[in-house]
C-alpha cells in the first residue's frame, strides 16, 4: 500500500501550537479533538491521578476475584433530540455499549440518569425511555439502576441523559493502545461520517435528495464475532467525537506509533461525502456512532476482515492503512492524488453537540 518513502516535508511537518489556556469552557472543550484532550490531560487526570484512570480507554478495566471487568460512563447532550437512524436514548444505550465493547467486553448492565428540562413534553420523554428499553434489550444488557433530576424552564435544553455500563471480558482478551505493534494492519467497518451528516441535516433544516440515517448501532455482537476468529486484537475503537481523524491520533499518541492510511481505502457514501464538500466539512472529522477500528497483526488481517465482511455491521470492512516506526505519534494520509499530508487531530469543533 506504502512505499518506504515519505517527504521530509512531512516528517518535519509543524505548525503552531494553537490556542489551549483559555479562560473559560468553550463548546470546543467537549469535541473529542485538541482542547478536550487539554481538559483531561492538564485537569481532570491529575486531579483524579490513579492507575486505572490513567488507562484512558473507552472504559476502566480491572479484576474482581477472577473477573476481569470494564467500566464505562457517558453523557448525551445531543440535539435534535430525534434524527434520521435514532434519538437521544438509543444513543446512549449504543454509546456505552459500545465504550465496553472496545474493551474488548461483553456489556452486561446499565444505568440511566435523566436531567430532564421543566416543559419537556411528555410524549417526548415517554417515547425516550421506550428507546432506551427496546435498545437494550437489542444489545442484551439490563438497566438496572439510575436517577431522574428535573431542572428549571431554559436550564437544560429538553433532557441530558448520563449512562454507565458495566461488562465482562472474556479470557484471552487483551484490548489497549499498549499492544500496538509496528506492521499492525488498520481495519475500518464500514462508511464513516453518516451519524455527523444525519444530525446537522436535521438541525439545520437541510434536505438531501437522499436520506442519511445515522449509522447509531451497538457494536458488541460484531466484536465477539471477530473473536470468534482471534483474540489476537491488539485495539479496537469506536471513532465517535473527533471522528475518524481524531481516534487515529489518540492511538498513535498513546502508543507512540506513527500510523500511515491510503484516502482510497477509506468507505464514505457518495451522499455523505457530497454533503461534506457542500458545508465545507472533511468527512475524517465527522462523527460516528456504529463503526470501529481495529488494529490487528498483519498474519490474521485477512481473516479478521473476512469475518466482519460476514456481519451486518462489517459488510463493507476495509483495510485502511497500517502501523509504521517512523513518524510516531503522528498520523500520515495517502491522498488520492499520490501526495501525503498529516492528518492532525482537530483543535475546534466541527459539528458541536453531536453526542
Amino acid at each position: 500500500m506504502y512505499d518506504d518513502h515519505v517527504s521530509k516535508d512531512v516528517q518535519n511537518f509543524s505548525c503552531p501550537i494553537p490556542i489551549t489556556d483559555y479562560k473559560t469552557i468553550l463548546i470546543a472543550h467537549g469535541g473529542g479533538g485538541k482542547l478536550s484532550q487539554h481538559l483531561l490531560k492538564n485537569i481532570i487526570v491529575p486531579a483524579f491521578q490513579n492507575p486505572l484512570l490513567e488507562q484512558l480507554h473507552d472504559g476502566a478495566m480491572f479484576t474482581v476475584g477472577e473477573q476481569r471487568i470494564a467500566f464505562s460512563t457517558d453523557s448525551y447532550v445531543v440535539q435534535p433530540l430525534f434524527f434520521p437512524g435514532g434519538d437521544i436514548g438509543t444513543l446512549a444505550v449504543n454509546g456505552t455499549a459500545n465504550d465496553l465493547a472496545m474493551c474488548g467486553a461483553i456489556p452486561k448492565y446499565l444505568s440511566v440518569s435523566f436531567i430532564i428540562e421543566e416543559g419537556l413534553p411528555m410524549e417526548q420523554f415517554k417515547r425516550i425511555v421506550e428507546s432506551i428499553a427496546l435498545t437494550a434489550r437489542q444489545v442484551g444488557v439490563e438497566l438496572i439502576t439510575g436517577d431522574t433530576k428535573v431542572v428549571n424552564r431554559g436550564k437544560g435544553d429538553g433532557i441530558f441523559i448520563t449512562t454507565s455500563g458495566i461488562g465482562v471480558i472474556p479470557p484471552g482478551v487483551d484490548i489497549h493502545p499498549r499492544n500496538v505493534r509496528v506492521d499492525d494492519a488498520i481495519i475500518l467497518s464500514g462508511s464513516i461520517g453518516e451519524h455527523g451528516i444525519a444530525i446537522l441535516s436535521v438541525r439545520e433544516g437541510i434536505e438531501f435528495e437522499t436520506e442519511i440515517k445515522s449509522d447509531c448501532a451497538s457494536l458488541a455482537s460484531l466484536v465477539q464475532t471477530i473473536f470468534s476468529v482471534s483474540k489476537e486484537v491488539h485495539v479496537l475503537r469506536d471513532p465517535t467525537r473527533g471522528g475518524l481523524a481524531s481516534a487515529l491520533n489518540e492511538i498513535a499518541e498513546a502508543a507512540n506509533v506513527g500510523i500511515e492510511i491510503d484516502e482510497s481505502s477509506i468507505p464514505i457514501r457518495e451522499e455523505v461525502r457530497s454533503a461534506c464538500e457542500i458545508l465545507g466539512l472533511d468527512p475524517l472529522y465527522v462523527a460516528n456512532e456504529g463503526k470501529l477500528l481495529a488494529f490487528v497483526p498483519p498474519s490474521i488481517a485477512h481473516k479478521i476482515l473476512a469475518i466482519m465482511r460476514s456481519h451486518p455491521l462489517g459488510y463493507n470492512a476495509t483495510i485502511i492503512g497500517r502501523v509504521v516506526e517512523k513518524h510516531p505519534c503522528t498520523v500520515v494520509l495517502r491522498t488520492n492524488f499520490g501526495t501525503t499530508r498529516v492528518v492532525d487531530m482537530i483543535s475546534g469543533e466541527q459539528l458541536p453537540r453531536i453526542c
